[in-house]
């Protein structure tokens, strides 16, 4: 027989608490501050906890609507990869030794410094996975499209962007199958259940216990995959429109303009799943569905040790003022 799901202590709501998985760990950022719990190798847990420094704080100009959504789809970039970083040096590739630093690092760390240097690493990681991705999913597309409109030229521009837009479509869902399938991703993936868990207890009210959180959906409306599908959705229908107006058929000059409507993109997609994320209407619920679906591929099972680590990211975020996290 399923567990009896126990009675909730408080009203449920939706909080602004939000979290990443990494490796063989989870971080959790609060309104106040931010965690990394990581399950070292000798089973025991590795936390890090600081005080979120916000920069719409200091430049209150980039708090404001679809200008916030490009900063913190940003921030949010460089927090991630720091923290992936971070949690991949307790499990080093090398496992018979630590390698010594190559003549460039060494050099870097000489003139640098280790936390410059670190920064450093860390931003060129966030470039390139930004243009990796801006690669795969809009001039990837773009040329396959300028492919088919080379060889069949009688196609009509609307079609190229329909081909353009499923093609964009494919590549990404492929993506996360492919990435579902390995052995070392699932299990970031298993954190990742883990951490939509852990939320969902707490959105409940009730005590963020193993037995209380592994009862919960492992598919959360409010995930980031959700984002980046919705975001690719926007770009289609944006570009389109654009397009529509101004016919460009080169398809240089087409992924140029896909990358300056990126921004915009961006900052629409971000203000939309703030309203869908805070709202529980027939909408938002029929506007969620599509990114609930893609979770079945980046969020799987954690087990109970996975959930312990959830737990304790989340605690180490909690506000202390009651209610400053909700949504």
């Amino acid at each position: 027989m399923p567990e009896k799901e126990p009675q909730s202590c408080a009203t449920p709501f939706r909080t602004m608490i939000g979290g990443q998985a990494l490796i063989e760990g989870i971080m959790m950022l609060g309104p106040e501050k931010k965690s990394i719990v990581v399950r070292r190798p000798d089973g025991g847990l590795e936390i890090k906890t600081e005080e979120r420094k916000l920069i719409k704080d200091r430049h209150p100009i980039l708090g404001w609507p679809f200008i916030r959504g490009v900063v913190n789809f940003c921030t949010s970039m460089y927090t991630g990869v720091t923290a992936l970083m971070y949690s991949a040096e307790f499990y080093p590739e090398d496992e018979a030794g630590e390698e010594e630093p190559s003549r460039f690092e060494q050099w870097l760390d000489k003139k640098l410094g280790s936390e410059n240097a670190m920064s450093l690493f860390t931003t060129l990681a966030v470039i390139l996975g930004m243009a990796f991705s801006v690669g795969l999913f809009f001039v990837l597309p773009t040329l396959l499209s300028g492919a088919i409109m080379y060889f069949f030229p009688a196609v009509p521009l609307w079609a190229r962007n329909v081909v353009e837009g499923a093609t964009r479509v494919v590549i990404f869902l492929g993506y996360l199958i492919l990435c579902s399938k390995m052995k070392d991703i699932r299990r970031v993936f298993s954190y990742h259940g883990a951490e939509h868990k852990t939320i969902f207890c707490y959105e409940k009210g009730l005590a963020l216990t193993v037995e209380n959180v592994r009862i919960q959906p492992k598919h959360h409306p409010r995930c980031g995959t959700s984002f980046l599908f919705v975001v690719i959705v926007v770009s289609i229908l944006l570009s389109s429109v654009v397009f529509a107006f101004w016919q460009f058929t080169n398809p240089w000059l087409r992924t140029l303009v896909h990358l300056a409507l990126l921004p915009v993109v961006v900052g629409l997609t971000w203000e939309f799943n703030r309203y869908v994320g805070g709202h529980d209407n027939l909408f938002c619920r029929a506007v969620r569905r599509p990114g609930m679906a893609i979770q079945r591929w980046t969020t799987f099972e954690p087990d109970d040790s996975m959930i312990e680590v959830g737990i304790e990211a989340l605690k180490q975020v909690l506000p202390k003022e009651k209610g400053k996290d909700q949504w």
